[in-house]
């Protein structure tokens, strides 16, 4: 079909597209569109990377480039804390929290793809309901997936951060990181998916031997220090075996 029109907007998180394969659905659009210099093209992203920038001279012409810096890193609206925690009991603290706290909305994030989709199986198999949002995961499954997230029939997503930052679910309660992420951005984005719309929301950060060194870059772009916490006791007890 082609599109008569002059204006093409391209809208919200291109990197995720990158990611996630969209592209070249994008092109195709594109295409049907009058040449560059016979139209007016609008990019809007969160995040401009070098990807992203080198789409932006394709599709543009001499583009005016405007950008907003937020007045706060991150929203005070979110309460932060992070444990100081070994790899190997990430997980049993994890179970621990949700279930002895009976949270029923809850954002993990994790940095691998192979992470995600083993923290899923888990939850699962231990009796959490749970779904993953990775770019392994098809177009209509991932929106399944966020419907039952959204509807409350799912209590925990877990997520790397290109998948989880184009998701918007009221009423997040918790975002929990169980591995911190490389980039200090990154972690403004997971926390940002709670507390949202003048709401309060709750961000817990699992500092373990393999990741704790990516926190100082994190509090430099906060612009404070996170109290660094061990978890008590009752939150490393076993995950009960399911019979």
């Amino acid at each position: 079909v082609h599109l008569d029109m002059v204006e093409v907007m391209v809208l919200d998180e291109a990197d995720r597209m990158l990611d996630m394969g969209f592209i070249p659905q994008v092109r195709q659009i594109i295409r049907q569109t009058p040449m560059k210099g016979e139209r007016q093209t609008l990019l809007f992203s969160a995040t401009f990377t070098e990807d992203v920038m080198n789409l932006a001279k394709q599709w543009t012409t001499e583009p005016a480039i405007v950008e907003i810096e937020p007045e706060n890193v991150a929203s005070d609206t979110v309460e932060q804390h992070v444990y100081a925690v070994a790899g190997s009991d990430k997980y049993k603290l994890l179970y621990n929290l949700i279930t002895q706290n009976d949270w029923i909305r809850v954002m993990v994030f994790a940095n691998r793809k192979d992470e995600v989709r083993r923290i899923e199986e888990r939850l699962t198999r231990d009796g959490i309901s749970a779904v993953q949002m990775s770019g392994d995961v098809p177009q209509h499954k991932r929106i399944r997936a966020l419907e039952g997230f959204r509807e409350g029939k799912i209590r925990v997503m877990v997520a790397t951060d290109v998948a989880g930052r184009g998701i918007h679910v009221e009423a997040i309660s918790h975002v929990i990181n169980f591995t911190l992420p490389e980039t200090p951005d990154d972690y403004v984005h997971r926390i940002g998916r709670t507390g949202r719309a003048g709401s309060s929301g709750t961000s817990i950060s699992f500092a373990g031997e393999d990741d704790a060194y990516a926190l100082p870059a994190i509090e430099a772009l906060l612009g404070r220090k996170i109290a660094c916490e061990m978890p008590p006791d009752e939150l490393l007890k076993p995950v009960p075996r399911k019979h």
